[in-house]
């Protein structure tokens, strides 16, 4: 810093630059995602991305950290999925229902995030993390081992949707997530 230079004060920086990240690979995809593309998007100098973000790895992770918190509060907020007497198959095919209709761009950012996993493994244990989360909500209502199959299949009929550009059938879901529950 020259001399005389006064530091400004940011606390909020850090997030800044992982919601911006989020709002680059949502717009851009992965393969947009840089330092420079995030410190642009979060008006912030680069030097602050890679101050805060040593690798564009550090940066997927807490992107995808932020989006798992995100979708975990959901699942916690979820009339749907809190009451203890409702059908659970059909209460989760309603859930995942009104999470792809609600903001389906969302859910596609979400999904990219958790498929990098799959060629950046500092991913993979922040996606085993939403996998964990999400059935440890499910395992109230049944088994440990019910409970990840139950996640599988939401995520299999979420990347069926996102991938063929099908539109989500609640019905089909519900049946699905009921043969799982009886086997």
């Amino acid at each position: 810093m020259a001399a005389g230079a006064v530091r400004r004060y940011d606390p909020d920086r850090r997030d800044r630059i992982i919601d911006a990240a989020i709002r680059v690979v949502g717009a851009r995809g992965i393969a947009g995602l840089s330092h420079r593309s995030v410190a642009a998007e979060a008006d912030v100098p680069l030097g602050s991305t890679t101050y805060h973000f040593k690798t564009l790895d550090d940066l997927l992770v807490a992107a995808l950290r932020r989006a798992n918190e995100g979708f975990a509060a959901e699942v916690a907020a979820s009339p749907v999925l809190a009451d203890p007497a409702a059908d659970l198959p059909s209460a989760l095919a309603r859930f995942l229902g009104e999470l792809l209709a609600a903001d389906r761009g969302r859910a596609e950012l979400e999904y990219e995030l958790y498929l990098a996993a799959l060629r950046r493994p500092a991913l993979r244990p922040v996606a085993a993390e939403w996998c964990e989360a999400m059935a440890g909500a499910l395992a109230a209502r049944t088994d440990p081992d019910t409970a990840r199959a139950l996640v599988a299949v939401l995520d299999g009929i979420t990347l069926q949707v996102l991938l063929t550009d099908l539109p989500y059938d609640e019905e089909y879901a519900r049946e699905v997530l009921a043969r799982v529950l009886r086997a």
